[in-house]
């Protein structure tokens, strides 16, 4: 019951943004679009920004000027003094229209990230154009002006943020089953980034739509444009800097110390475990940097160890490798973090940081369960369980277990 909630909280959400995509398609089929130039502009805006959309790296707001523009619309009152009559269905059509248009090049690398991000960009915006179309329209802010009305943009993006953040947190969990509270913490920090950029660059528009006509669409896409490259630069250096230490992490295998792929699997099972126990983006990057080269240190050796299996090895030797590993990080110019969490992989459970913790552990279930055969990973499980002295933190332990249970690992109870 439990791995299918995930399951049906994805399903839930694709057909709530169906029935509000079908529903607007047809009103606005049947009453007629209002102001057909402005939501042309709109459209163009939107349509554009969902073609220049980031793909690849897991990033918040995939395609942010679409974003903007599209909250833009939603909260649209007049256009150059005039007042606007469009409503909240129409917002809806018109974004669904422009960002089926500019998802078609995306179409073809397969349909859960397009289907979650058009249900996403659809439930928002619409949320976003419940809340102030139908009172607008009424007249019910037609008092409101200057200070009081710009607040009152950024109040209600502020709400339509937090839904957004939900929605992208619920996806995430449907499609990944990690924690959702810790997924939803790190989407409220990233409203600090690109999602406040998006939010204000949304109400500017809004604004200054209203006062100088559709002429500030363009005017006030250029900064979010600009900010979009810069962010693309830093993904595409922080993409060559990854790439760079797992090379480095493969030393280990190309000289023989290492089998094939140990790193590899020893960084993504801890990076399951670190979300599993609640770690943030920037603490994951750590772990994972300091999994990828937790074995850098038997470089140092005169003699390989025996399949590279350290976690047999006595503490003393362990924590001399451990030690080489983290002089060879620090040399490297990686993140010191890096380096104190490959050092202290090998020291006292109850002195280690949470992920050197995590990486022991894991590295002993890898080494423990990879030539085990078919009941290897149970049994190697059933060791760490088992370990005298504390030696693996528990709570590691059976975030592991929750982690290879998810994977449809059957898993003997705990305790």
């Amino acid at each position: 019951m439990t791995a299918r909630r995930p399951q049906v909280i994805l399903r839930l959400i694709h057909a709530c943004a169906g029935l509000l995509a079908a529903l607007s398609l047809a009103t606005t089929l049947w009453t007629g679009l209002e102001e057909p130039g402005i939501a042309l502009a709109f459209g163009v805006l939107i349509t554009v920004g969902e073609l220049s959309r980031w793909t690849g790296a897991r990033v918040r707001e995939a395609a942010p000027l679409g974003a903007a523009g599209a909250l833009s619309y939603a909260l649209l009152g007049e256009d150059g003094g005039q007042s606007t009559h469009h409503g909240a269905l129409q917002v809806v059509t018109v974004v669904l229209a422009a960002s089926l248009l500019g998802c078609v090049p995306y179409i073809g690398r397969g349909p859960g990230p397009t289907l979650d991000h058009l249900a996403r960009r659809l439930l928002t915006v619409g949320f976003a154009a419940v809340c102030f179309q139908p009172l607008y329209n009424q007249g019910t802010f037609s008092e409101w002006g200057g200070h009081a009305y710009a607040l009152l943009l950024l109040a209600l993006l502020a709400l339509t943020a937090l839904c957004d953040a939900v929605l992208a947190a619920a996806l995430a969990h449907s499609r990944t089953r990690w924690p959702f509270g810790p997924l939803l913490r790190d989407e409220l920090r990233a409203l600090l980034g690109i999602g406040s950029a998006v939010c204000a660059t949304g109400a500017v528009m809004a604004l200054a739509v209203a006062v100088v006509g559709l002429w500030a669409l363009p005017v006030f896409s250029l900064p979010l444009l600009l900010t979009q490259v810069s962010f693309r630069r830093y993904a595409a250096v922080r993409a060559t800097y990854r790439q760079t230490i797992a090379s480095l992490a493969r030393a280990t295998e190309v000289a023989g110390y290492t089998p094939a792929g140990h790193a590899r699997r020893v960084a993504a099972l801890s990076q399951a475990v670190g979300r599993d126990l609640g770690l943030t983006e920037p603490e994951l990057t750590v772990l994972e940097y300091a999994a990828l080269m937790h074995d850098i240190g038997q470089l140092s050796l005169v003699d390989p160890v025996p399949a590279g299996a350290t976690a047999g090895l006595p503490d003393a030797e362990q924590r001399r490798i451990a030690l080489l590993g983290g002089a060879v990080v620090r040399q490297t110019g990686v993140d010191a973090a890096v380096a104190v969490v490959v050092e202290r992989q090998a020291d006292p459970c109850g002195e280690q940081p949470v992920a050197a913790r995590i990486v022991r552990a894991v590295n002993a279930y890898e080494e423990k369960a990879r030539d085990a055969g078919p009941g290897g990973p149970l049994k190697a499980l059933e060791e760490l369980r088992l370990a005298t002295g504390g030696e693996y933190a528990p709570e590691v332990v059976e975030a592991l277990a929750r982690v290879l249970a998810r994977d449809c690992l059957t898993l003997p109870a705990a305790g």
